[in-house]
């Protein structure tokens, strides 16, 4: 089984209790269709007394009960289809959300964020239709196949001109589901090209208006915008042709099953009541409408469920099921190394050991990889090679709550999450003591509601913003990372927090990427990084005479 037929099982039961209400509904909806017109031509005989004995009071009270029938089966097959889609569609996207935040950074990278809000909002939804689609798909043959069977019940020469018709349906209907998948396919994938451009250029709109460069942009997002017209042109000719062919045979079928039934009716093989009964049957029988329908949302179905489960088979990160045990925090990076997407080497054969409690400066030229140590020495990202063990512990082995209680970050451009600016923060405990050491109480004691004030409603300066997220990596129990994590702040702030960083009494071992001279030489020890190696190891006061050290702050 595909990962897209595993996600269309997937969304079939979370629908729950609703599939088999729909196909109950949808199965007793067609029995009620295909009986209807029977019962029709009975009460019409009756009536004009062409058949002995029958009461066409019946008969009609039969034909009012199966309309009432088919109006109660339409209103729950209507309800139950929104219900359906709405349970998987919720459960899909809860499903691809939760695995797209598990995922390895550099795996997420792989895929744009407007392409990830697309499968997520487009291709989720057409997913969610699974169930629904799933019972049409199953009883679309029952008014064809049961208007056959009534057909050769009432006149075999009907029921092998009916045969003739659907013989040719068949064939104006091969290839219409390959034409129809590979369009669908193609407008999709174009349809998150061009969302994933949108967002590109919505998250550099400053620069973009600074530089004045709109009109070059405007062209650059439009560039898929070709390729959506022709796989969308080809999906509307795809359905447009296969409409036109059913409206040309069905009245050429039911004019066929008119012929015969009439030279039967002439012949004494029929009665006029039979012949309505036929009639209906093949109107009923020939419709091409809720085949083409039922084939065209089987073929979103599966186009959606393809392009969710894309983001599905990449794998998660995965964690153990440890604990820390009691230790000051020594970090230990042992031949780590990490390679880009074409084989270059970003970091090469580290070794580093920061004892428990230190505090280290990360140094070196741009480019050197200092954001990529730091961000393996947290397990933001896996190295290719070697490990990482904070107290003896191969990161990998912790468990995601362990881990991330020990292990927290500061960033140069932080995204706070939550509903409240205390959220933002920090979940559940007490957020003023880290917001005091961020040097950011002050600001949030002047907002409405203090740490109760919801988030989106805070105008916040780049400093502000930055100093939250500080408080957020504050909360870290065991190793805290700061990667240019006070580059916003003003001097004054800056030299609060950094009071508070280097303070003698924080047990914590603290990875502070700089570029600054003062944060070097307030530290207990500096990593001299260049070209994806570690050059030394020292204080900074003993590393200052070498002229290439003090050449990377002039730089």
């Amino acid at each position: 089984m595909t990962p897209a037929d595993r996600l269309l099982w997937r969304a079939v039961g979370s629908a729950g209790w609703w599939t088999p209400v729909l196909l109950v509904a949808t199965v007793a909806g067609a029995a009620a269709e295909l009986a209807l017109p029977a019962a029709l031509g009975r009460a019409v005989d009756a009536a004009v007394g062409a058949t002995a004995g029958e009461s066409a009071g019946r008969w009609l009270a039969a034909v009012g009960a199966l309309v009432v029938l088919l109006v109660g089966a339409g209103v729950v097959r209507d309800y139950g289809t929104g219900a359906a889609s709405a349970r998987s569609v919720a459960g899909l996207r809860h499903t691809l959300v939760r695995h797209i935040l598990a995922l390895d950074p550099r795996t997420a990278a792989r895929h744009p964020v407007g392409d990830l809000v697309g499968r997520l909002v487009g291709q989720v939804a057409d997913a969610g239709q699974a169930a629904p689609t799933l019972v049409l798909a199953g009883t679309v043959l029952l008014p064809p196949v049961g208007s056959l069977v009534a057909l050769t019940m009432i006149d075999p020469w009907l029921g092998a001109t009916f045969v003739v018709g659907l013989v040719l349906l068949g064939v104006l209907l091969r290839g219409f589901v390959a034409d129809a998948s590979a369009a669908v396919a193609g407008y999709q994938r174009a349809q998150g090209h061009l969302a994933g451009l949108m967002v590109e250029a919505l998250a550099g709109a400053r620069t973009i208006a600074a530089a004045g460069t709109a009109g070059r942009e405007v062209e650059r997002v439009l560039t898929p915008v070709p390729e959506l017209r022709r796989h969308g042109t080809r999906t509307w000719t795809v359905l447009a042709g296969a409409a036109t062919r059913g409206a040309v045979l069905s009245p050429m079928l039911q004019l066929a099953v008119v012929t015969v039934g009439g030279l039967s009716l002439a012949a004494g093989r029929l009665t006029p009541g039979d012949l309505l009964a036929a009639l209906q049957y093949a109107a009923l029988g020939a419709g091409l409408g809720t085949v083409v329908s039922a084939l065209n949302k089987a073929v979103r179905v599966r186009a959606g469920c393809r392009r969710a489960a894309e983001v599905l088979t990449e794998p998660a990160r995965r964690y153990g099921d440890r604990t820390l045990p009691p230790g000051p925090g020594c970090l230990e990076l042992r031949r780590v190394s990490v390679r880009a997407d074409d084989g270059r080497p970003l970091l090469d054969g580290v070794d580093l050991r920061v004892p428990g409690g230190a505090l280290l400066a990360v140094v070196g030229p741009s480019g050197a990889g200092k954001s990529l140590l730091a961000a393996v020495a947290g397990r933001l990202r896996d190295p290719d090679a070697g490990e990482v063990r904070l107290d003896g512990t191969p990161l990998p082995d912790l468990s995601a709550a362990a881990l991330h209680a020990a292990v927290g970050y500061g960033f140069e451009r932080p995204v706070l999450v939550g509903e409240t600016v205390g959220a933002a923060v920090g979940c559940g405990a007490d957020p003023v003591p880290a917001a005091r050491a961020a040097a950011i109480h002050d600001f949030v004691e002047r907002l409405p509601d203090r740490y109760g004030t919801p988030l989106a409603e805070v105008a916040m300066s780049g400093g502000e913003r930055q100093r939250l997220g500080l408080a957020r990596a504050l909360r870290a129990e065991r190793l805290l990372i700061l990667d240019d994590a006070t580059s916003s702040l003003d001097t004054v702030t800056e030299y609060r927090v950094n009071r508070a960083l280097t303070d003698r009494a924080d047990r914590r071992t603290r990875v502070v990427v700089s570029h600054r001279v003062g944060t070097a030489a307030r530290a207990d020890l500096v990593a001299w990084v260049a070209a994806g190696r570690i050059r030394a190891v020292g204080p900074h006061a003993v590393l200052w005479d070498d002229p290439d050290y003090r050449a990377v702050f002039r730089s």
